[in-house]
């Protein structure tokens, strides 16, 4: 279970901000910096934003405009620096780039890190749910397998070479059986215990932002 939220966390660390491509040949042309400017506030990113525009919007001849960006990006970051949007952004397992200034991280942080508590055991549940499905796809398939391998040694006519080779075929699928079914084992008991935990995680936590 530790390893399993370790992992989570780990891949939620590794998502950026930036894009390479940030804005499209209609949006530079258009100029609406100060909508750019508003909605990448509103997502919590670094004035370093603007550059990244820049670059994408050189190749079309049209430069920004800084003043209306980085003013409507402040009036975005009023709304994403809340308790609200802390919350939300930790669920949702997005970064947090430091974009909030000290009085208003006192209320976004600790959202912040209720919402990403919550969404580390929900990844959690979820990657116990895909690893059963697997082992329970693996078991069909390898069990469909078994099944004609058996067949086709009822076939007449066969060699012993032939005979042979079904017969370590099919001691093969019956190993790869095993092994399924053992994974498939684990993952329950995975999955049990990551949904405990996500219970304890949401009713700790989740009844002061409506999760429950």
């Amino acid at each position: 279970m530790k390893l399993m939220i370790a992992a989570a966390v780990a891949m939620t660390g590794l998502a950026l901000l930036a894009s390479c491509t940030t804005m499209t040949k209609e949006q530079c042309l258009a100029g609406a910096w100060g909508e750019k400017g508003y909605q990448d506030g509103l997502s919590g990113y670094r004035p370093s934003r603007l550059d990244d525009h820049a670059q994408a919007c050189a190749k079309y001849g049209a430069a920004p405009n800084p003043s209306a960006y980085l003013s409507a990006r402040e009036d975005g970051l009023r709304t994403y620096c809340t308790w609200e949007s802390g919350f939300r952004q930790g669920r949702q397992g997005n970064s947090y780039g430091g974009v909030c200034s000290p009085a208003e991280e006192r209320d976004f942080l600790p959202a912040y890190e209720d919402g990403r508590r919550i969404y580390v055991v929900e990844q959690a549940v979820s990657s116990a749910e895909s690893a059963l499905n697997s082992a329970v796809s693996r078991i069909d398939d390898r069990e469909d397998k078994l099944e004609a391998k058996e067949r086709e040694l009822r076939q007449e006519g066969l060699s012993d070479e032939q005979r042979q080779r079904i017969r370590d075929r099919i001691r093969e699928v019956r190993g790869e059986i095993r092994d399924a079914r053992r994974d498939a084992r684990q993952a329950e008991s995975d999955l049990r215990h990551a949904e405990i935990e996500a219970r304890a995680v949401i009713g700790a936590i989740g009844g002061r932002y409506g999760v429950w």
